[in-house]
């Protein structure tokens, strides 16, 4: 090798020198913190109770910025589904972080990013939250797809002075001694009028959660009305028929407790008049902001003695888009809300603003449901909860209070009215789940 080779070798080898070391300092030069800004959609909260613990996170992650919107809860499901699935191939903006009640997982899952192990493990979630939840936001590939901050579901709403009247403290937990007591409770008048009702059910435009007792129904009977694909409903059972028949019975026999010329449970119940409905935590603080005249508790759902305790669950999560581009900040910091600490603080900002806070959503802190007055139901009920993932929630319920009304008002025939229904909510599913 002539010396100009050797020359030129020994310059290249310089050079790549040079460069390496170059990137060497680069990589050990502290960098500064990337800014990252992320829009998390709720409607629980206001903004005085999140932003104070919002501000915290910010403090701690330097170069975070999250921007917490209030939205409507009228249209909210649908305006979410909309913006997720136009920011798919356009640039509509979507919110990174939103939440989604426990039934829709089916038809948002295609559209969110599943929760990180290096966030938290699958092992973990099943340890800290309720069983309810692991079964709720597991998608069909198995991996989680969001973190609940709250835990909810049906219970009996009844009014303390009615029930002492007629020699109870609380209503009882068997179903026929439940049912004894409300008819017991249930007054008319001179011409069959009901004037006291001891108990709201059986009908669907005047009761607040009539579809969500029915499918209580069904899980009490035992009548297993979603496939494991998510994409088919079974209403035509035997099961699922004869619970849907006694639900409708409370409005249509002789000695029914409800009928559809009342006014709405809420407003009955307001008004002292209903001794008891079935409803969640949000209902119970509507009463509490309705009237200060009505002393009422809550109880846990009656249940048939001879089956396992299950009880419905309707609660919220929180979840995170698979179009942001800042997935594992985002769901960061949706980790960070779910921690005891921060659940803690948000409850105590909320209750500044009204009776008490979200119920927790950890096993860990059930002790400290139960010792609240309002939420010692939720407490027991919470370990045995179940609900099913419906996707279409707002379509499949719609569907459910026409069938109700078919039969408790048109006296239509409750196997043909649930065939058609069936059908109906097949035809979405097979769309919106797939």
């Amino acid at each position: 090798m002539d010396e100009k080779k050797k020359k030129l070798i020994k310059i290249l080898l310089i050079v790549l020198g040079v460069f390496f070391l170059f990137l060497l300092i680069i990589a050990i030069i502290p960098k500064e913190p990337r800014n990252v800004e992320l829009t998390f959609w709720g409607f629980w909260e206001e903004e005085d109770t999140m932003h104070p613990i919002i501000e915290k996170y910010e403090a701690e992650n330097p170069g975070v910025k999250i921007f917490y919107a209030i939205q409507p809860l009228s249209n909210y499901e649908s305006l979410l589904y909309t913006r997720l699935e136009q920011a798919q191939n356009t640039n509509e903006p979507a919110p990174d972080i939103s939440m989604i009640h426990n039934s829709w997982l089916p038809k948002f899952e295609k559209y969110l990013s599943p929760l990180p192990e290096t966030i938290m493990t699958k092992e973990t979630y099943e340890k800290e939250f309720y069983p309810t939840a692991l079964s709720d936001f597991t998608g069909k590939n198995g991996e989680i797809y969001a973190i609940p901050f709250q835990i909810d579901g049906l219970m009996v709403i009844y009014n303390k002075d009615l029930l002492k009247k007629v020699g109870y403290s609380t209503p009882p937990a068997d179903w026929d001694s439940f049912m004894d007591l409300a008819q017991k409770l249930t007054k008319r008048d001179s011409e069959g009028i009901i004037t006291q009702s001891g108990l709201a059910v059986g009908t669907a435009e005047n009761i607040t959660h009539s579809t969500d007792i029915l499918l209580y129904f069904f899980l009490q009977n035992l009548a297993e009305i979603m496939g494991e694909d998510k994409t088919v409903i079974n209403l035509t059972s035997q099961r699922a028929v004869t619970a849907f028949e006694k639900y409708t019975s409370f409005a249509k026999a002789e000695d029914s407790t409800w009928e559809g010329y009342l006014p709405n449970d809420m407003s009955f119940f307001v008004q002292g008049k209903l001794a008891m409905m079935f409803g969640t935590s949000w209902r119970a603080l509507e009463v509490l902001q309705r009237t200060e005249n009505i002393d009422f508790g809550l109880a846990p759902l009656p249940r048939l003695t001879n089956n396992k305790e299950a009880y419905l669950s309707s609660y919220w999560g929180t979840t995170v888009s698979n179009t942001t581009r800042s997935s594992k900040e985002a769901w960061k910091f949706v980790e960070y809300l779910s921690q005891p600490e921060q659940l803690r603080r948000l409850y105590q900002n909320a209750s500044k603003v009204r009776t008490f806070g979200e119920p927790y959503s950890r096993v860990s802190m059930n002790d400290e449901l139960a010792s609240n007055e309002y939420l010692s139901a939720l407490a027991y009920m919470a370990p045995y909860m179940k609900a099913w993932q419906l996707g279409e929630q707002g379509f499949v319920e719609e569907i459910l209070k026409n069938a109700i009304e078919d039969n408790v008002e048109r006296d239509k025939y409750i196997p043909s009215i649930l065939s058609t229904s069936e059908n109906e909510i097949n035809l979405k599913l097979a769309v919106s789940n797939k």
